[in-house]
């Protein structure tokens, strides 16, 4: 009945490439790595959606395999069974209409499957089903679809009416795979040629009598169905068309090949390649194009050539390549690209929405994300539990980078009317602040005490070590308040103490971000001392090459991660326009006061059963993005950005009258992507090269290190394949020797295969 998997060429391209059996089918189904996706999208991360497997079965392939129509009608159709929600209904009554749609409908198809002539039925991996029925030969693809959807009394995407329709897989588990037919795999009128020979559908070649042999005039076309089911397309989750893509863009200013050059550059690629391509001939002819009209045979030369080149271990360009695109797929594991964050909410919570009502919408993530500390500087003696029961308060830390004159002046406004009732509060405190130091000036006998109820929240960036300790101290004897800070270069935090310094701005973040105790004592009478949990809050901005520099070592030491970040991105033609704000007036703040008094009203410990969940969900969500993206900084990074997007929701949740909403989720869940976004934007590529060496050092610390990666029982060959994968030189036989003289490893006499000894079983054990 033919179903078929889709794969992806250089350029883009579509193809595919027939399914045999039921094991086949059901291995592709049951992969970890569709199980994590399904579950990832299902969660809302919809745009993983793209990585799933991709299924066809209504449509054969064209004679090279690709998915351009089909001269062989295909005896089974493809059939998609969306529902969507009316426009007009709430996001409850959508979601409870929903429910209804999908109830019923697996039990309608079961109970027609043998007038449908059903052969597969699936849950899709959002909100609707696939089914596959037998073809009716002599009705056309669209009345096919219209004859089943009438039988069934369901309507059928229109969209599929393209006998190319390809379908978003889901898992082999029964409540996604509800039914489906082995009959769906009878390929028996498949014939497919490539470079002049015909493939059975085992891919076996078949002789063809009568016709050329002559392979060389097609290769330089794209990739054969045949190659294409016999070396891998990818290395470690990365395709070899990004691989390339990186590379030309590294190592030769994003341009391929040419006539005059493609003849060393093709030679240096496969050079470099060939370390992750098994030193394998046929698999680099496969990754490696013709560039420029290089011809077929003067290619296969170079590849050649460069399998016979003395080998140092892995590249440094290889190196360099991989560690780019490590960066990359962490930035996409976020939902975004590299010049487009991921996108924010059409619809937001009231308040944010009002906070951000005034300004373009290029400059809305940004003011989103920067109104945080501000708001939770409101918050006094409030903790909230997160899910693993450890107990947090709203410590927001933002950092807003972007270019010079770009814009980031437009946070300003919004914070200063979050924080206009304090500013007001703090006055008379810092004018009875300064009558008690005129009448007890710091070099005679002091006449009175300082009053213990003066509290100052916001803080100027010029301070001593002195008056930043007492601070501290006020605002935690005052009702556990926060102090607050805002500057317009993240330089300018060096100046809140005495020592001036990024180590010092660094612990304080640490200390903050933990509400660790701070502070300082002192003998003399008229010192300062005193120690009390750092509550401290502060905007802070700062342009990309700065911003580096600034945290330059406090990526990897969880300091950055600590942080909320934040950027404005605009294209060229944006920056030529002004923009243009909206108005601020009493009007504007009389909408705020309603928010800020219930921040201000808020006190003891506050649980949300719908945050704790929302958290634990995204804690999922990041672990199965940053194992499908294969990004380690991506993972480091997100345990820390999934509480600081929980605590966002556990103001709004107060802010609001202790009423969550799906805004509020939608937001939260935005505002952990958005943040890990900016990160590994503007971080992620040093700490996954930091990272990998920590790595690296522990690799190299002895041999026995290499031979905790070996199984059990291993092959020369294997063995050698770990060096070469670790970016060893040689052929390692000397390391062998080692083992076996230590009694390490043994040779098994009868399959000559290498084997680890008990002894060594046991004397790395604790390691292992």
């Amino acid at each position: 009945m033919s179903v078929h998997m889709i794969y992806y060429k250089d350029g883009g391209a579509k193809f595919m490439r027939p399914i045999h059996s039921r094991e086949e089918y059901l291995k592709l189904r049951d992969s970890e790595e569709q199980q994590s996706v399904v579950r990832a999208v299902r969660s809302g991360n919809a745009q993983l959606k793209s990585r799933l497997i991709q299924m066809n079965y209504s449509c054969l392939p064209n004679e090279d395999g690709s998915l351009k129509g089909s001269s062989t009608m295909s005896k089974s159709v493809g059939m998609d069974i969306d529902f969507v929600a009316p426009d007009e209904l709430s996001a409850e009554e959508k979601e409870a209409w929903l429910k209804e749609r999908m109830q019923g409908v697996s039990e309608l198809v079961l109970g027609k499957k043998e007038e449908l002539g059903l052969l597969m039925l699936e849950r899709s991996a959002t909100k609707g089903y696939h089914l596959v029925f037998k073809r009716k030969p002599e009705l056309s693809q669209e009345e096919n679809l219209k004859w089943a959807s009438e039988l069934l009394g369901v309507k059928f995407d229109e969209k599929a009416k393209d006998i190319t329709r390809v379908f978003y897989t889901t898992t082999a588990h029964g409540e996604d795979l509800i039914y489906f037919d082995d009959e769906l795999f009878d390929n028996s009128s498949e014939r497919l040629e490539v470079r002049g020979e015909r493939l059975d559908n085992s891919g076996e070649r078949l002789e063809v009598r009568g016709e050329s042999n002559n392979h060389s005039d097609n290769h330089n076309s794209q990739l054969s169905t045949l190659n294409s089911q016999l070396y891998p397309d990818n290395y470690h989750g990365i395709s070899f068309t990004d691989i390339l893509r990186k590379y030309w863009e590294l190592f030769n200013d994003g341009k391929l090949p040419m006539k005059g050059d493609r003849d060393t550059l093709t030679y240096q690629l496969a050079c470099d390649l060939r370390h992750i391509c098994d030193r394998d001939a046929d698999w680099l002819d496969q990754v490696i194009p013709c560039y420029d009209g290089f011809p077929l045979e003067e290619k296969r030369k170079k590849i050649q050539s460069a399998l016979q080149a003395k080998s140092e271990g892995m590249p440094y360009r290889l190196k360099q390549v991989l560690q780019a695109l490590k960066s990359v797929s962490g930035i996409k594991a976020c939902g975004g690209t590299m010049t487009t964050p991921p996108p924010m909410p059409k619809k937001l919570p009231p308040l944010v929405k009002l906070l951000t009502k005034n300004v373009p919408w290029f400059y809305k993530p940004a003011v989103a994300t920067a109104i945080f500390p501000a708001l939770a500087a409101h918050l006094h003696g409030v903790k909230f539990r997160y899910w693993d029961n450890v107990e947090h308060e709203a410590t927001f830390m933002n950092v807003l980078i972007g270019r010079q004159s770009i814009g980031k002046g437009s946070i300003k406004k919004p914070v200063d009317y979050i924080m206009e009732d304090i500013r007001q509060r703090d006055e008379p405190n810092r004018q009875r602040e300064a009558d008690w130091k005129q009448k007890n000036p710091g070099s005679k006998p002091k006449k009175d005490p300082r009053p213990t109820d003066i509290c100052i929240q916001m803080l100027i960036d010029n301070l001593t070590d002195a008056v930043f300790n007492q601070r501290i101290v006020d605002a935690n004897n005052n009702g556990e308040r926060y102090i607050y800070t805002i500057v317009d270069e993240v330089e300018a935090l060096k100046k809140v103490t005495s020592k001036g310094t990024t180590e010092e701005v660094g612990l304080l973040i640490r200390k903050a971000f933990d509400n660790s105790l701070a502070g300082q004592e002192r003998v003399g009478a008229d010192s300062v001392s005193g120690i009390a949990p750092l509550r401290w809050n502060f905007n802070a901005s700062t342009t990309p090459p700065n911003a580096r520099k600034f945290f330059h070592k406090m990526v990897n030491d969880g300091t950055v991660s600590r942080l909320d970040i934040s950027t404005i991105i605009r294209n060229d033609d944006e920056d030529d326009t002004a923009p243009i704000l909206g108005i601020y007036d009493h009007a504007f703040a009389q909408e705020l006061k309603p928010y800020i008094d219930r921040l201000e009203a808020a006190n003891g410990l506050i649980e949300c059963a719908q945050a704790k969940k929302l958290a634990l969900d995204i804690r999922q969500e990041n672990k199965d993005a940053a194992k499908l993206y294969e990004s380690e900084a991506y993972r480091v990074f997100s345990y820390r950005a999934n509480v600081i997007a929980w605590l966002k929701g556990m103001v709004l949740y107060v802010a609001h009258g202790y009423k969550w909403s799906k805004e509020i989720a939608d937001f939260v869940r935005w505002t952990q992507q958005y943040n890990l976004w900016c990160k590994m934007l503007y971080f992620g590529q040093q700490l996954e090269k930091e990272l990998r060496e920590e790595v690296e050092i522990q690799r190299q610390s002895g041999p026995q290190n290499l031979l905790e990666l070996l199984p059990d029982e291993f092959t020369k060959e294997q063995y050698r394949q770990m060096r070469r994968g670790q970016g060893r030189s040689g052929d390692g036989d000397s390391t062998l020797r080692v083992w076996a003289k230590r009694g390490y490893i043994v040779i098994d006499e009868s399959t000559g295969n290498y084997c680890k000894t008990e002894e060594y079983k046991k004397k790395f054990s604790r390691r292992i």
